[in-house]
C-alpha cells in the first residue's frame, strides 16, 4: 500500500522512533520543536531530531494499524513489523522483553525445557542474533559486516517457535493485571521476563547526533560503513574494556585513534598500574594516543570538522567521536511495575525473580545484592535457571560467581580471573623471560588471600 493510499484511508499518520519508541503523531505535531499540530511527517525538515533521544528523522518508521488476527496468522512463529496490535489483549505463557543475547538464550532454554509453551518476544530492533563482544574486534578478525549476524530474527523465531514482535517498545507493566503495554498494543502473560539490557552512558556536553555509541549491531554497521571509505581521525572517550578493545581494533585498521579517559591510565578499573603501563607500551607501534586524567568540557562543530575542547583549554580536531563511558540500566520500565531497584532490577540471587511474583529478569539490566555484572558468561546460566523456575524445576538455582574477563587488545591480550578489588595488592608471580612470547602472571591479594589473577600476553 502506497503512502498516498494510506493517507486517503487514514487522515493522520503515526511514526515511531526506532531508537527510543517515541511516537510522532501528525495530528499533534511537536510544538516544542517548532512543528505545529497537523505537520505531515514528509514536511518535517531533514535536520529535525527526536526530542527524546536525539536520532534523526531517518530513524522513524511508519506504523499502520492492522487487525491482530491477520497479523498473527500462520503456522509456527511469525513476526509483526510496522503494525499496531489492536485493543484486544494477546496472551502468552512467557513474555520476554528484549531480543539480545539474554532474550534469545532464555527463549532457547525455555524451548528446551518445554516444547509447548507459548512464547512472545518484544524487541525494539529487528531481533537479529549476533555476538556483541565481536563488535570491539571485528576488524582484527576480518569479519565482514554481513557475517556478524549469526541468524536473522525471523529465522530464529521460527526455529524456536517464538512469536517475535520487532520494532516494538515496552512502555508499562501492570503486575496486578499481568499486562504489558507496548507501542503496538497490550499483551498479557503468565510469566514475564525482562531482558532489556543496558544503555550507554551519555556525555554531558556531546549530543547524541554528534557521536557514536557502539552498543548495537545496526549502529556498528553504520559506523563501519562510514569509516571504511577513508582513514579517519577517531576520538574514543572512555578507556575501559570496550574503549580499549575498540581503540586497538580501529588502530590496526589504520585509523588515527585518540583515546581519552578521566583516569590516568587505560583499564584503570580492571587491571593494576603495571599492567596498564605494559599495555601502553605495546600500543607504541599502533596509531593510538592516550590522554589520561582528561575530560572533554566542550564540543564544537566547525567548518573544518569536529572539535573537542579539553578542560585545560586544549583542542583536538577529529572526524568521529565514539563514546565508551560504560552502561547504565534504564529504570523506567521497572519502576512502572513497582519493581525493587538497586543499581538495576533487584533479583533474588538464586532464582532471579524480581520483587513481583511471576516476573523475572536477567542480563545487563539486573543487580544482585546491588552489584551488576555486564558480561556474557553468566547469561546462559541465568537463562537456564529462569527457564527451570518457570517450568517447575525449582531445584535449579543460580550461583553468582566472578566471570573470567577476556581483554581482547591484540597488542597485549589479557585474561582476568577472580574478584579483583581496588584495595587489593597486586604482585608479579611469574616474570616474563627475555623472549616476547612469554606471559606475565600477576596475583591480587586481599587479607592474605589470593582473590584474582591476571595473565598478560
Amino acid at each position: 500500500m502506497s503512502l498516498t493510499e494510506i493517507q486517503d484511508k487514514q487522515n493522520w499518520l503515526v511514526y515511531i522512533c526506532k531508537a527510543c519508541g517515541l511516537l510522532y503523531k501528525e495530528e499533534e505535531g511537536d510544538p516544542d520543536s517548532g512543528l505545529a499540530p497537523g505537520t505531515r511527517f514528509e514536511d518535517i525538515p531533514e535536520d529535525w531530531f527526536c526530542p527524546l533521544c536525539g536520532v534523526t528523522k531517518a530513524d522513524f518508521v511508519l506504523f499502520v494499524e492492522v487487525d491482530l488476527k491477520k497479523a498473527s496468522q500462520g503456522q509456527g512463529a511469525s513476526s509483526t513489523q510496522g503494525t499496531f496490535l489492536n485493543s484486544r489483549s494477546r496472551h502468552s505463557d512467557v513474555l520476554i522483553i528484549g531480543a539480545g543475547k539474554a532474550g534469545w538464550e532464555l527463549a532457547k532454554a525455555l524451548r528446551t525445557a518445554n516444547e509447548d509453551l507459548s512464547i512472545t518476544m518484544v524487541t525494539g530492533c529487528n531481533g537479529d542474533v549476533y555476538e556483541k563482544p565481536l563488535l570491539s574486534n571485528a576488524v582484527l578478525k576480518k569479519i565482514e559486516l554481513e557475517k556478524l549476524v549469526r541468524e536473522n530474527g525471523v529465522q530464529a523465531a521460527k526455529r524456536l517457535n517464538v512469536q517475535l514482535l520487532t520494532h516494538t517498545h515496552a512502555i508499562h507493566i501492570s503486575p496486578s493485571r499481568s499486562q504489558l503495554r507496548t507501542t503496538k498494543g497490550m499483551l498479557t502473560y503468565t510469566h514475564l521476563v525482562i531482558a532489556q539490557g543496558a544503555k550507554p552512558v551519555r556525555h554531558p556536553v556531546i549530543n547524541a547526533q554528534d557521536c557514536w555509541h557502539i552498543n548495537h549491531l545496526s549502529i556498528y554497521q553504520e559506523f563501519r560503513h562510514l569509516i571504511q571509505a577513508k582513514v579517519s581521525k577517531i576520538a574514543i572517550i572512555g578507556a575501559g574494556l570496550i574503549g580499549s578493545e575498540l581503540a586497538n581494533d580501529l588502530a590496526i585498521a589504520g585509523h588515527e585513534v585518540h583515546l581519552i579517559d578521566s583516569a590516568s591510565r587505560p583499564l584503570a578499573h580492571l587491571i593494576p598500574e603495571e599492567a596498564s603501563q605494559i599495555l601502553s607500551q605495546s600500543w607504541k607501534e599502533l596509531p593510538i594516543t592516550f590522554y589520561g586524567g582528561v575530560t572533554v568540557s566542550e564540543f564544537k562543530n566547525t567548518s573544518s570538522g569536529k572539535v573537542l575542547v579539553m578542560q585545560d583549554g586544549s583542542e583536538l580536531q577529529i572526524d568521529q567521536v565514539v563514546l565508551c563511558m560504560g552502561l547504565q540500566s534504564d529504570p523506567s520500565l521497572a519502576k512502572s511495575a513497582g519493581l525493587e531497584w538497586n543499581n538495576g532490577i533487584a533479583v533474588h540471587p538464586q532464582t532471579l525473580q524480581t520483587s513481583e511474583k511471576n516476573i523475572y529478569a536477567l542480563g545487563d539490566c539486573i543487580s544482585i545484592d546491588g552489584k551488576v555484572s555486564r558480561y556474557i558468561e553468566p547469561i546462559i546460566r541465568q537463562a537456564r535457571v529462569i527457564a527451570h523456575q518457570i517450568t517447575g524445576n525449582l531445584a535449579t538455582l543460580f550461583n553468582p560467581t566472578s566471570p573470567t574477563i577476556i581483554i581482547k587488545t591484540s597488542a597485549l591480550p589479557m585474561r582476568l580471573k577472580g574478584s579483583a578489588t581496588r584495595s587489593g595488592e597486586w604482585r608479579v608471580t611469574q616474570s616474563p623471560e627475555t623472549t616476547a612470547t612469554q606471559k606475565m602472571h600477576m596475583t591480587q591479594w586481599n587479607q592474605n588471600q589470593a582473590s584474582a589473577t591476571l595473565e598478560l600476553g
